[in-house]
């Protein structure tokens, strides 16, 4: 994404290294807006396309989950809600509920499930909360490539197959380092598969590389769109925002549920 430009209607800077002090503070008051920018997530708006890399995962084996990870998450249920386009994870009678709006290609909400996801799939384990996400895909549009939407429909096939708990956890955990990196190619979605036991299927595999799933990938989008979520991770405990930075960290977040209610 190309760089913003800053006109501060300043003159040109003078001959010696360093910033007159008016222009050092307009420095730091720009960077700690960025900052600030950055620690709230990935935008919805699209900002301009740049061309995506899909090198260097070929070599890479997928990372595995912790087997009492896998474990129980591999005993969730998971289904459509009932607008279609929400994946609900958990018993959709839970007293509590944790609305997740995440886009696949977000380094953002791969932090906040490293974070809170095994929180989460613990307590839906117990009962005591559903989690239901809608999977944007707006970061194809604005880094270029295809991997959100590839990811998502990959995500679709697994629910299809009653493995998304599984195979969600394993998409963040397997995310690129660099979001402008598409590596959500049909073979790595493929090899992903290979860890999640009885996942891999002729259906699954076609499912995959045929993008069947294209619609509701676009309908789930446009979910995304019509909640005015306007970035990834937007997180709501039993209908409450949560904007600050305990998304990200384990302890604070599992402080949010605690006060919501949840036992941990």
């Amino acid at each position: 994404m190309p760089a913003p430009v800053v006109r501060t209607g300043l003159p040109a800077a003078p001959p010696r290294g360093r910033l007159p002090r008016r222009r050092q503070v307009l420095a730091g008051s720009f960077a700690a807006g960025l900052l600030a920018v950055s620690l709230a997530g990935c935008g919805g708006a699209a900002e301009g396309q740049s061309s995506a890399s899909s090198g260097g995962r070929a070599t890479v084996q997928p990372k595995a989950l912790p087997a009492g990870e896998a474990t129980t998450l591999s005993q969730l249920p998971a289904r459509l809600g009932a607008d279609g386009t929400t994946v609900v994870v958990g018993d959709p009678d839970a007293r509590h509920a944790v609305q997740v709006y995440a886009d696949f290609r977000c380094p953002y909400c791969a932090r906040f499930e490293a974070a809170a996801g095994e929180l989460l799939a613990s307590a839906a384990a117990r009962g005591e909360v559903r989690i239901e996400y809608t999977l944007a895909s707006f970061l194809d549009g604005r880094l270029g490539g295809a991997g959100s939407v590839k990811a998502a429909n990959a995500a679709r096939a697994a629910l299809e197959a009653g493995k998304f708990p599984e195979y969600h956890a394993a998409l963040f955990a397997n995310q690129a380092a660099e979001e402008r990196s598409d590596v959500f190619t049909d073979r790595f979605l493929l090899e992903l598969a290979s860890g999640v036991p009885g996942l891999r299927s002729d259906t699954f595999d076609q499912a995959v590389e045929g993008v069947a799933y294209r619609d509701w990938v676009a309908d789930a989008g446009q979910a995304f769109e019509r909640s005015g979520a306007g970035s990834t991770p937007t997180v709501l405990v039993d209908g409450q925002r949560i904007t600050d930075g305990s998304r990200y960290d384990r302890a604070a977040f599992a402080g949010v549920l605690e006060r919501a209610g949840l036992q941990l």
